[in-house]
């Protein structure tokens, strides 16, 4: 599915570029027709590739009339830093929403292409740890202090 869920994805993203009131409204069967796939495939996309960590609302109205509307979150990059920086203080993030969030702050330009990968590759080094209690905490540690770097830099 992959293959076709990125060209969902980015066919969503084109058109929110495009979009001047800064969201789209879609039809999950039109799209569904569109990419010759079933709504359910749709669905994936928009709970997978669009998520509050990657910057979008997804609101649904079903019924006759029904649509989704997605619209992309307008934060600067470094209120969302000291928000997530917040979240990593309560809890311990899932590799999911870790990665989710540092391509949220590639997508807006905060990170280069360079830094997100050098990122993600110290966070894919915890894959080598066997699953523990500890993996998480240290996902957490390791992200925390690149994202403090990063704010002192004044990005």
């Amino acid at each position: 599915m992959g293959n076709l869920a990125n060209s969902i994805e980015d066919y969503l993203k084109r058109l929110l570029t495009l979009s001047g009131a800064g969201y789209i409204d879609i039809k999950r069967k039109e799209l569904s027709n569109k990419f010759s796939c079933v709504p359910s495939q749709v669905n994936y996309v928009l709970e997978t590739r669009f998520t509050l960590e990657k910057g979008y609302l997804v609101e649904s109205k079903r019924g006759g009339r029904g649509y989704v509307r997605i619209k992309k979150l307008k934060l600067s990059p470094r209120s969302s830093l000291i928000h997530f920086l917040r979240e990593l203080e309560g809890g311990l993030p899932g590799e999911e929403h870790a990665k989710g969030f540092l391509y949220r702050l590639y997508e807006d330009r905060f990170l280069s292409l360079r830094e997100l990968r050098l990122m993600e590759a110290v966070l894919e080094g915890l894959d080598t740890l066997e699953e523990n209690p500890l993996k998480n905490k240290i996902r957490r540690d390791l992200l925390r202090q690149m994202l403090v770097v990063l704010l002192k830099f004044d990005y």
